[in-house]
């Protein structure tokens, strides 16, 4: 690649100064890919990434796949009205690590960075399409959750040919690539990437700590005064806040279930949400006791529904009609709770652990 530009006093003097020899003309020969590379390792894959610095020829190369598309924002409409339908909402936000439905009711101006990147993506996300600059303006927290999140969803639907370009080379474990190729040492390289291990660290707190997660929770902000608390680190950060409660029942014995539950934004779509919930349960058949959850979000559920760790009870994938019993004393609660929530399907389980 050749360019050449008008040479004046100051290209002149940068040049005498920085002992530069400069006659207006500038060469760049970038790596390419071969005819072979083409035939064999770039001719059916699932996710490709070109990544290098920034000026070493990544755009150029990414053309060769196709052209990005940017999708178009209603400034006066919820991110979430800008998909199919519920289901196309959870699928395509949920494949980005964007859970937080407080975030999905919000138009796409008012996200942060992270959340409008994850936006962005969820709308592009496709077979034979094209992503430059990924993850390269957000969070390396963020980039990775998201990464792996994507990694995911791709390999359950089978998409294929998808190419991202990055200038970090931080998220090849988490995107977990068919092919890398670096444009500084014009090296393609094939699988074999593996996720690094995540390792939670679980520590007793108090209620008074739900004031830092509340935003984030899609139910109401309030925590049990009585609830069981704790915080989840994660390479010395916090990434989460869990809690269970006592379950008052005549038939079970040393019952308790979970009451909730949240991963900060930028780590969600690790599967952090999950371990954390299994951890809590681990804790609580130590202790002798029984640990049930209830949740609607469809991610989570299915897999507690396909896991041998957690069995489903008999309300599992059901409406809850008799919601709201226990509150007789209350007769206007009562009516505002059946109302929210007796025709909300949910899943339901005990967690047995590992058997």
């Amino acid at each position: 690649m050749k360019v050449t530009v008008e040479r004046d006093g100051i290209t002149d003097e940068i040049s005498r100064i920085m002992d530069y020899e400069f006659n207006g003309t500038s060469e760049f020969v970038p790596h390419q890919f071969t005819p072979l590379d083409y035939e064999t390792t770039l001719k059916d894959f699932g996710i490709g990434l070109i990544v290098g610095p920034s000026g070493s020829g990544k755009t150029t190369l990414l053309a060769e796949f196709g052209s990005e598309v940017e999708p178009e924002w209603n400034p006066d409409k919820a991110i979430a009205s800008h998909f199919e339908d519920i289901d196309d909402v959870q699928n395509r936000l949920g494949a980005v690590g964007f859970n937080s439905v407080p975030s999905w009711m919000r138009p796409y101006h008012v996200l942060s960075n992270g959340e409008q990147f994850r936006a962005r993506l969820a709308r592009q996300l496709d077979s034979n399409i094209v992503v430059d600059e990924f993850t390269s303006v957000i969070d390396r927290d963020v980039a990775k959750s998201c990464s792996h999140a994507i990694y995911r969803y791709v390999k359950k639907n089978g998409l294929k040919n998808i190419v991202f370009s990055s200038c970090h080379y931080d998220i090849i474990e988490w995107l977990q690539p068919d092919w890398v190729f670096d444009t500084q040492t014009g090296k393609l390289t094939t699988r074999g990437y593996q996720r690094p291990e995540i390792v939670l660290e679980i520590l007793p707190a108090t209620s008074e700590s739900w004031k830092d997660f509340s935003p984030h929770h899609y139910l109401d902000g309030n925590v049990n005064k009585g609830a069981a608390c704790w915080l989840t680190i994660w390479n010395g950060r916090l990434v989460g806040f869990l809690s269970s409660i006592a379950m008052p029942s005549g038939t079970l014995k040393n019952a308790w279930r979970g009451h909730r539950t949240v991963v900060l934004p930028e780590f969600q779509g690790l599967g952090i949400g999950a371990r954390m919930t299994e951890a809590l349960g681990e804790i609580h058949l130590s202790e002798g006791k029984r640990f049930f959850t209830k949740t609607a979000h469809p991610r989570l559920g299915e897999y507690r529904n396909s896991s041998p760790r957690w069995r489903g009870t008999a309300y599992n994938g059901q409406s809850r009609p008799e919601m709201g019993k226990g509150y007789e004393h209350n007769k206007k609660y009562s009516q505002e709770l059946m109302a929210k929530h007796s025709t909300r399907v949910c899943y339901a389980h005990e967690y047995v652990g590992v058997t």
